[in-house]
């Protein structure tokens, strides 16, 4: 049941697209009330139904599935019957796919001036890159993810989740719902190019920029802090410190000043004083935390106001009594999965999660 109040609770979405960014951004106005008719091509679908059930339903649940040839003549024409009772169409193609298939914006629009078509490419529609094949490492090296400088100790690491990805399928959903409510109240829609390293590059740039007078020597960087970082306990697990306000140190040598007294050197009182000395109070605290184990330093932390956090394991991580209580992740005990419900409450709520995944094709008429 969608509640009443809910802006998308009569907007239809086609979702041409495959993968994470533009299958997530369409799964986020689902929860927001939209439906969403995926359209997928006959006998192989979304490649995301080829790297397993699991990977299809995270970013597909709730959706219809209508298998379409769009190279043929009948496969066209009936994609376009569903454009002119549709709001909006995404895909996610390289740019010219869409024309070439004799579907692109102009020929949308003319079958439903208000239509709003979001196009998801790695490199937008223009520019020297936007052709060229990418996924999320090569978005995130070419924004300069890392060329900002953030540890003492700095290693280029992939990221553990797709960042980019992710980046860019928000701003896919926050731009269709602007477009839509624009549309609906105008009566013409438009053209969104979302371009993947646009979207993270709107996260890289001031780092990426403060960080260009420093690369000779990153150390020297404000944005290398020697106490907010990530530190190895005695049983090989880590812990996080986010001190970043000077009253948060004040607290951490209030805590174990006592039994490690290096802390309480005048020359850390203060961050610039903590600054000008990093490689040795980032190598103090290393050796701190390594002499005892991660359980113990949560026992020693408990009664402070401390920005400390385990990093927990993805055991550790389902179990967490505040992941439970705000009840983001609920189990399928169907699929042996998991579905996680839209990351804003609402006071008002949200319709009810559909977690049917659909077979491919099985909502053809």
């Amino acid at each position: 049941m969608k509640p009443e109040w809910s802006c998308l609770k009569d907007v239809k979405i086609i979702d041409l697209s495959q993968l994470l960014p533009g299958p997530h951004a369409t799964t986020l106005l689902m929860q927001l009330g939209a439906d969403v008719i995926k359209v997928e091509q006959p006998g192989t679908g979304d490649t995301a139904r080829q790297l397993g059930p699991a990977v299809f339903a995270q970013f597909n649940r709730g959706k219809q599935s209508v298998a379409l040839d769009l190279k043929s003549d009948e496969g066209r024409a009936a994609f376009l019957r569903l454009v002119t009772e549709a709001d909006a169409v995404v895909e996610g193609f390289r740019p010219g796919v869409m024309q070439r298939l004799g579907l692109g914006y102009d020929a949308l629009a003319q079958a439903n001036p208000a239509i709003v078509l979001c196009s998801v490419s790695g490199f937008g529609q223009t520019g020297p890159y936007a052709n060229h094949a990418g996924h999320d490492l090569n978005y995130l090296a070419l924004a300069g993810y890392w060329s900002v400088p953030v540890q003492v100790d700095d290693k280029v690491s992939r990221p553990r989740v797709r960042v980019s990805d992710y980046a860019a399928s928000g701003y896919a959903a926050l731009a269709l719902a602007v477009a839509v409510m624009s549309a609906r109240q105008h009566g013409r829609g438009q053209h969104l190019d979302v371009s993947i390293h646009d979207a993270i590059l709107s996260w890289t740039a001031h780092g990426a920029w403060a960080a260009r007078g420093y690369e000779d020597r990153p150390h020297e960087s404000p944005t290398v802090m020697p106490d907010n970082d990530i530190f190895e306990t005695s049983d090989g697990r880590h812990l996080a410190m986010g001190i970043l306000e000077n009253k948060f140190w004040l607290n951490l040598c209030e805590a174990i000043g006592a039994d490690f007294p290096a802390l309480l050197d005048a020359r850390f009182t203060s961050r610039p004083g903590r600054q000008q000395h990093k490689p040795e109070v980032n190598g103090l605290l290393c050796g701190i935390f390594r002499s005892r184990s991660l359980a113990q330093w949560a026992a020693v932390f408990a009664p402070f106001d401390l920005p400390f956090s385990p990093a927990l394991s993805a055991r550790e991580l389902f179990a967490d009594p505040h992941v439970k209580a705000r009840n983001m992740v609920r189990e399928v005990p169907s699929e042996n999965a998991i579905a996680l419900n839209f990351p804003v409450k609402f006071s008002l709520g949200l319709p009810a999660s559909d977690d049917h995944v659909p077979a491919l094709g099985e909502n053809n008429t």
